[in-house]
């Protein structure tokens, strides 16, 4: 059997913004840590991504002392915007984010207004603190699984050579940016995270789920916000990788709570589904 090797990680500290590629990440309950903790809402409260706000992706979040900061890629008049890891409970409100009703801590009334002149309508900057529990899919995951503001699951695992795999049948290869991975591992056959259930990072354990179904995220273009007009690679995907209604790319995967992951660490498959 083939090594397999995690060769990857990334957080995305602001739903749907750009994300930060490291060498270790902390694992916490909700995922990595930091790993979407921050959402922008509208001006409904509800949740905004790049599905509705392709604009989203030419945000770039880079770390900072005790915080990251925000840029516009094709705005140098907007300063960068400084964030903290966490917001402080002086304001809450209650935001939707798919189907669930989540209580949150509001970020500074600069972020706010940052954010609604970077993205052209009225936004707000929430926090999702310790406090709050937003359970992952109970029909697939034992009570109290946790999950942060990302859209189902703690972590997304795919494998380098699914990515490849996909590209040597576009005409336009793509990069894994499109597809926002946490857990990036090289070694084994395409899509042989399909087949794990059980598996072990270093000496963490974690389970893969079920398998992720992809969206029109995966046709933007995350250096220029633009759409691809022939809706690639999701027009590929469907031709190979739908199962039932979804185009299924990567695996929904849920944590051993606490931990540490260093690139570089060996990946073992424990058990298969």
């Amino acid at each position: 059997m083939p090594s397999l090797t995690l060769s990857d990680l990334y957080i995305y500290p602001v739903k749907s913004l750009g994300g930060i590629r490291l060498t270790e990440a902390a694992v916490e309950p909700r995922g990595l840590r930091y790993d979407r903790r921050w959402l922008i809402v509208n001006a409904r409260n509800q949740f905004m991504t790049q599905r509705q706000n392709a604009e989203m992706a030419l945000l770039d979040v880079h770390p900072a002392y005790n915080g990251f900061l925000l840029t516009h890629r094709q705005r140098p008049d907007l300063l960068p915007l400084y964030v903290p890891f966490e917001a402080s409970p002086e304001r809450t409100l209650f935001v939707t984010i798919w189907d669930d009703m989540v209580f949150a801590w509001r970020g500074a009334p600069a972020a706010d207004e940052w954010l609604t002149e970077a993205l052209g309508q009225p936004c707000k900057l929430v926090y999702m603190s310790d406090m709050v529990r937003r359970d992952v899919e109970p029909d697939w995951n034992p009570k109290g699984t946790l999950v942060s503001f990302a859209d189902g699951y703690p972590f997304l695992l795919i494998g380098q050579s699914s990515l490849d795999e996909l590209n040597t049948r576009l005409v336009q290869p793509v990069p894994m940016n499109r597809f926002r991975p946490n857990l990036v591992f090289t070694g084994g056959d395409a899509y042989a995270e399909d087949t794990w259930s059980d598996f072990q990072i270093g000496d963490l354990g974690f389970r893969a789920v079920r398998a992720c179904g992809r969206c029109v995220v995966t046709t933007i273009d995350q250096q220029t916000g633009a759409k691809n007009g022939q809706s690639e690679p999701l027009r590929t995907m469907a031709s190979y990788r739908t199962v039932g209604k979804h185009v299924m790319f990567g695996q929904n995967v849920t944590g051993p709570g606490r931990g540490v992951l260093h690139v570089g660490d060996a990946v073992s498959v424990l058990s298969y589904k």
